[in-house]
């Protein structure tokens, strides 16, 4: 049975990334693909790599549009997508890459969103630990609305949630510091992404727990920790198109070694497709991980500081998005996973 699927926000760069993992999808039909502004437009001016449907025409970005499709992607703006889900029947697969229905806490949301709290959808993070053996994925089987994690949640929370989930790690000491390329502040023309002045150059934005996700990724490491996770969490730009390098260290419980960290680690994603923790000595690098779903990461204690280091990589295009929205969309429909998505990256 054909699958049919609509994306909207279409001319963006995640709505792009969903059209061209679909596009190989075996079991998928793409239906309407619509944005705002450049409604009218062919796919082809915007998007001009995906050949296959390039004479496509953009549609506005309505419920009527989108409505009698099987699954229906949100790939809009934060707080432009809980109004369109609202007008959208029951029983369609609702999957919003926005952020407008991740966060739990609607005082959390408020605070860092400055709008009505729309309500909280499972977390499209399949591979995520919740202890006791369990990962989100149960939460995410025959699903028909999913909330799709923000790429530096989806690098942070695989790199520390099994130390937690294990009972390994104390709570309130978090750090985490990651580098995004610039695809992740979207694809409005914006100065200080402007090639010349990105080019040769990083800063960090957000200093001081002013970035959107920190309340998103506290919120799940204190999910798998039960009990509340203080994050100190600091993102930075880097001079790259896609991909992010995340280091989080947290500091480890009296008696835990080296050998019980990396069991952890290694028991939370040794049966796992897309996450892969490396061989002991061997440091993860975004370009491994580039057009690819997968997730790489490595761990080391520093026994002098008694802290764990997780280095963990992302394509936040990809797997950081589009790639957890299309493979949270299989596991809903009972279909095989890994549909779709690609696990050999592109190099050089």
């Amino acid at each position: 049975m054909t699958i049919t699927a609509a994306v909207s926000g279409a001319s963006g760069y995640a709505g792009g990334e969903v059209l061209r993992l679909l596009a190989n999808h075996p079991e998928i039909e793409i239906g309407a693909i619509t944005a705002h502004s450049s409604a009218g437009s062919r796919l082809g001016e915007l998007q001009p790599h995906l050949l296959s449907l390039a004479d496509r025409v953009i549609a506005e970005t309505t419920p009527e549009n989108l409505a009698g499709h099987d699954v229906v992607f949100l790939a809009l703006p934060h707080g432009a997508s809980a109004e369109v889900a609202a007008a959208l029947p029951e029983g369609t697969l609702v999957i919003d890459a926005g952020a407008d229905h991740r966060l739990e806490d609607p005082e959390a949301w408020f605070r860092f969103y400055r709008s009505e709290h729309a309500g909280t959808w499972p977390y499209g993070l399949p591979e995520l630990p919740l202890g006791g053996g369990h990962t989100q994925r149960e939460r995410l089987v025959g699903a028909r609305r999913i909330a799709v994690p923000g790429c530096y949640p989806t690098s942070a929370l695989l790199a520390l949630t099994p130390g937690f989930a294990a009972g390994l790690l104390e709570p309130d000491d978090v750090v985490i510091v990651s580098a995004s390329g610039t695809s992740g502040a979207g694809k409005s023309a914006k100065p200080h992404l402007l090639g010349s002045e990105v080019m040769g150059s990083m800063s960090p934005y957000g200093v001081g727990g002013g970035h959107r996700h920190t309340p998103e990724i506290e919120q799940g490491l204190s999910n798998a920790a039960g009990a509340p996770v203080t994050v100190s969490f600091t993102p930075t730009l880097a001079p790259m198109s896609r991909g992010i390098l995340t280091t989080a260290t947290a500091r480890v419980k009296e008696g835990v070694d080296g050998a019980s960290l990396r069991a952890a680690w290694e028991a939370a994603y040794g049966p796992e497709r897309f996450v892969h923790l490396l061989p002991t000595g061997q440091w993860p690098a975004t370009q491994m991980v580039l057009g690819s779903n997968n997730v790489a990461l490595q761990l080391a204690f520093d026994e002098h500081a008694g802290r764990v280091i997780v280095s963990s990589v992302i394509d936040n295009l990809t797997k950081g998005t589009a790639g957890g929205a299309v493979q949270s969309m299989n596991i809903a429909l009972g279909l095989d996973e890994g549909a779709g998505l690609a696990q050999l990256g592109v190099a050089p």
